[in-house]
């Protein structure tokens, strides 16, 4: 797999949440109404930043609220965790408390990271509060619809709810654990070239290693590995092409070079064809919700027309078809991927 570095946009805009894209959500029991919003989350008055075990940035702050506000915050935040993971039902956050609220200045987004903890056995999870933007929620429906992985979020308004995606980061996994002796390198070089190929059909863009994790479940004779997305703001924005590749990111080399390591161009085919084949799959099984967010999403400006001109002539060359050069919008483009995989799938 060649690999060159590949910069993009400085700052991509946060595209609000149409009319046509809540009654989509509604449809698809994706809204609520939230006690909270994120706005209310930003009312602190002062923040001091969290260190990670080694005392680098993390990048992450931990805000102060008024006393008078804790109680009202902490009470909102039990209910959206409620409606999150149980449609609303009260008793599953009984025994739970906030136990800690963080804020990122780093990202499109700014999210708000909500620590819930269980009182009785200190089990914990997280959620995260963030802006809506409907950049991410195309890319989260499209995860949900053309992945092997289901997401889950909630939308009311302008603001977004999101269940932590738990995994290894993809930086702390390049860093330390890809080489450890019980992985093996063949199926750690596969399902990166399975998310590659993925990322560039449904044109899910910087999925450079800090923007995914690794999940690893050992199985009865070895260890599986998959690669999740974590990040969906550059969901078809932009249009150099290789932005929608992530064997062309620096922080992705260590997973670059195991493929180079392990796989033959052989079974880099062999493994392209068995996600092109598994998107086929899902592609006729949801057919109707993919109608639905096409509809919705070819008739919204999301990208900027100078993106969408380079990013379909790109696309026309890598695929050598000319058909390319007359999509209208980036919706177009992901449409004829689609179109073109199930084409080359039944020959």
């Amino acid at each position: 797999m060649e690999r060159k570095d590949v910069k993009i946009s400085r700052k991509k805009p946060i595209f609000p949440v149409s009319e046509n894209l809540h009654k989509y959500l509604r449809t698809y029991q994706r809204d609520a109404r939230l006690p909270i919003k994120y706005e209310d989350l930003k009312t602190f008055t002062e923040s001091f930043p969290i260190m990670d075990r080694d005392g680098k940035d993390t990048l992450w702050e931990s805000p102060i609220y008024a006393q008078s506000q804790i109680e009202e915050l902490h009470s909102g935040l039990k209910i959206i965790y409620a409606k999150l993971k149980a449609s609303g039902n009260l008793r599953i956050v009984e025994h739970k408390y906030i136990d800690r609220i963080d804020y990122c200045t780093f990202g499109n987004t700014h999210p708000f990271r909500i620590r819930i903890v269980n009182r009785l056995n200190d089990v914990y999870d997280y959620f995260y509060v963030k802006k809506a933007d409907s950049s991410r929620i195309y890319g989260l429906e499209l995860e949900e619809v053309l992945s092997p992985n289901q997401v889950n979020y909630l939308v009311d308004g302008d603001t977004m709810i999101e269940e932590h995606i738990v995994g290894i980061p993809g930086d702390v996994f390049n860093k330390g654990k890809i080489y450890q002796d019980d992985f093996n390198p063949t199926r750690i070089a596969k399902e990166f070239v399975k998310f590659n190929e993925r990322c560039l059909v449904t044109l899910l863009g910087d999925m450079r290693s800090y923007n995914f994790v690794v999940q690893i479940t050992p199985d009865f004779d070895d260890i599986q590995f998959r690669i999740r997305a974590i990040d969906f703001d550059q969901q078809f924005y932009e249009g150099n092409i290789k932005v929608y590749m992530p064997q062309f990111f620096k922080e992705n080399l260590p997973l670059v070079k195991l493929c180079m390591e392990h796989l033959t161009e052989k079974t880099v085919q062999q493994y392209k064809q068995e996600e092109l084949s598994s998107l086929v799959h899902r592609v006729r099984s949801e057919r109707h919700r993919l109608t639905d967010l096409r509809d919705v999403s070819c008739k919204e400006q999301l990208t900027t027309p100078e993106n969408i001109m380079k990013l379909k002539r790109s696309m026309a060359e890598y695929y050598q078809d000319a058909a390319y050069k007359e999509c209208k919008n980036m919706t177009d483009i992901i449409e004829l991927n689609l179109k073109n995989i199930i084409r080359q799938v039944k020959l």
